[in-house]
């Protein structure tokens, strides 16, 4: 039995030895690469904030000392430190340990949404709760990465924490260069600036040229560097980040050294007033494929050999891949295409568009909001920006989709990954809501491809849109089989199948379903179901769902009843739209909504989370079948 399996919760760590943390420690690496390389999530962020969290929890008191990870992807070290060191095997499985912080497990978990940027505001808020309650003993403390800094909520959290010299804010940046990818603009220069400063980029520079010639890389380097130099002490400098707010700061301190972080947070447990702890840690410490690994040095992983990190699935086409190739064609047909990406253009595969063009790419770092308002602007100058984002992410920018570009009817394209549901990401990553959202703003028209060729052809008519913003959406994962319609009617509607009424009992329910997306072949599945029970069966795909297609409403006059069947949120979604459609155009035809009910769903695969909302072809069918039924 190691030292990890005794620990039960934080306290734990009060008695061990300083030998014994840095055993530790590399138990929980070792944890980490065996359990995370069979289940899938973020290694990389994990493992390079190894000794930072358990100096984090040798110092301060959790739960009573709320400790806010941004995000919380890399909170899994946290999580073996509070007791869930043996659930990892069931690590974002349904009903298993989620891939974030969820107050649902634990005390110490004090917030659960993998939003970047918002931890400064949560500490901001505890801070003033204890103050006012009278608790001036606990200290609020946020874990938050350089990459995390560059979205505008810090700066506005900031600006109120430094406000009041009374509260105990504990702001630990974890800088390590990267949020996906390689962190950008002036924050990271400052940043940049601080290290070199004091020697420490150059001595880790050239430390590492020299021992990776010899083949040591990764916890060896540090091991190494740390045997010919010790690590960089706590130091209290002027506070060059952070000048007119006159936060106290210390740093930059070597994160991969225990006792100098435990040294650095003892002073700022103790310091009375608002401080920073500025410490240096690297993505992927201690395992060689995710050090090397060139794009994201494994931010985000699915299933792979814990020795050379090789990924155990076949590689197969995806959306995000069609959509990278697409724009990369539009970007040689059109001089005024460009690309913006909030810290993400891997994810978003605009990295390749980056590459071939990289005076038309722009990465804003985590602001989505400024994403869409710099889209106006480039909308304004005349190009058409493709702003390419994460559909969860999206919440964050609708004022400035309404008010920046749909209100100046602007060309603006935007791109939604991982649109509907996600799965194993968890309730703060599902892209469950855009429909709802964006079917609002006035003049918006909104794309949901159900296969790649599909994809192709709608995100080169949004492009060719110049009188309004649009939405192109699609799911996470891999592509699904071209499915071709049977006819496309005037307006772009896609007729996929339908029943020969000829065949069919003079009685036979006459159903029309309107297939969302991605959900086109689980419909097909439900028609073919349900024919078989005597129903008349039409499954028609409007590609563009928003606003609803004229001929939508007259097959819905056509038939018995029309069901709509969707990833999204039900409320506002698709076939709210439908019905009000129907109903102002006088269709007395009864719509039934299938999709998502009001809710977050939790962590599972796409695939359990939709078969849990009855969204499989025999959820589909049972479920029109016993509506039918019951108003017979």
């Amino acid at each position: 039995m190691g030292i990890l399996d005794s620990i039960q919760s934080p306290g734990d760590l009060k008695a061990l030895s300083k030998t014994q943390l840095v055993e530790l420690a590399a138990e929980i690496r070792q944890r980490l690469i065996e359990k995370v390389s069979a289940t899938g999530g973020h290694l990389g962020p994990n493992l390079g904030v190894v000794e930072l969290t358990v100096a984090i929890h040798r110092v301060f008191d959790s739960p009573r000392d709320p400790i806010v990870f941004d995000t919380s992807h890399q909170a899994y070290v946290h999580k073996m430190l509070t007791g869930r060191a043996d659930q990892f095997d069931t690590l974002r499985q349904k009903g298993g340990l989620s891939g974030y912080t969820d107050r649902g497990e634990s005390e110490h978990d004090w917030t659960e949404s993998s939003h970047a940027s918002a931890s400064l505001s949560t500490v901001d808020g505890l801070s003033k709760a204890f103050k006012i309650r009278g608790e001036s003993h606990r200290n609020a403390v946020a874990v938050v990465g350089d990459g995390a800094l560059t979205g505008g909520m810090c700066w506005e959290a900031l600006n109120n924490i430094s406000a009041d010299k009374d509260r105990n804010v504990v702001i630990i940046v974890n800088d390590n260069g990267r949020s996906y990818s390689p962190t950008i603009g002036g924050l990271s220069e400052n940043l940049g600036r601080i290290r070199a400063q004091h020697g420490y980029d150059e001595f880790m520079a050239l430390g590492k040229k020299r021992l990776k010639s010899m083949g040591w890389v990764g916890e060896r380097t540090f091991d190494a560097l740390h045997a010919v130099k010790e690590g960089v002490k706590s130091t209290v400098l002027p506070t060059e980040m952070f000048p007119e707010l006159g936060i106290k700061y210390i740093g930059p301190i070597n994160g991969h050294d225990i006792d100098a972080v435990v040294r650095a947070l003892s002073y700022a447990r103790d310091y009375d007033g608002p401080i920073i702890v500025h410490t240096v840690t690297e993505k992927g410490h201690g395992f060689a494929p995710a050090v090397n690994e060139p794009k994201d040095q494994m931010h985000s992983t699915g299933a792979i050999d814990p020795v050379t990190g090789v990924s155990k699935g076949q590689k197969q086409p995806g959306w995000t891949a069609a959509f990278s190739e697409e724009l990369i064609k539009a970007g040689h047909a059109r001089e005024d295409i460009v690309a913006i990406t909030a810290a993400m253009a891997g994810p978003t595969g605009l990295a390749p568009f980056q590459e071939e063009f990289p005076e038309r790419f722009f990465d804003v770092g985590i602001a989505e909001q400024h994403a869409m308002a710099s889209a106006s602007g480039l909308a304004l100058a005349g190009t058409h920006p493709v702003v390419a984002v994460y559909s969860t992410f999206l919440n964050r920018a609708v004022d400035q989709v309404v008010m920046d570009i749909a209100l100046l009817k602007l060309p603006v394209t935007i791109v939604l990954d991982r649109a509907g549901v996600t799965g194993s990401d968890g309730p703060s990553h599902n892209g469950v809501w855009d429909m709802a959202l964006m079917s609002i703003v006035p003049g918006m028209r909104i794309a949901a491809p159900r296969d790649g060729a599909r994809l192709r052809e709608l995100f080169n008519e949004a492009i060719a849109i110049e009188d309004g913003p649009t939405v192109v959406r699609f799911p996470k994962g891999n592509l699904l089989d071209d499915c071709e319609e049977l006819k496309r009617l005037d307006d772009g509607v896609d007729i996929l199948r339908y029943s020969d009424a000829a065949e069919s009992a003079a009685d036979a329910t006459d159903v029309l379903i309107v297939s969302i997306g991605a959900m086109s072949a689980r419909s097909l599945g439900a028609a073919e179901r349900l024919e078989a029970e005597g129903f008349n069966v039409t499954v028609v795909d409007p590609r563009w769902p928003v606003p609803v297609p004229q001929s939508i409403i007259a097959l819905a006059a056509d038939h018995d009843l029309v069901v709509t069947v969707e990833d999204g949120i039900l409320r506002g979604g698709v076939g709210s739209m439908v019905a009000e459609a129907l109903d102002a155009a006088d269709v007395d035809t009864p719509v039934h909504r299938l999709g998502v009910p009001g809710c977050f769903p939790k962590h599972a695969s796409r695939g359990e989370v939709l078969e849990e909302f009855g969204l499989t072809p025999e959820g589909i069918a049972e479920s029109i079948s016993e509506w039918v039924a019951a108003r017979s």
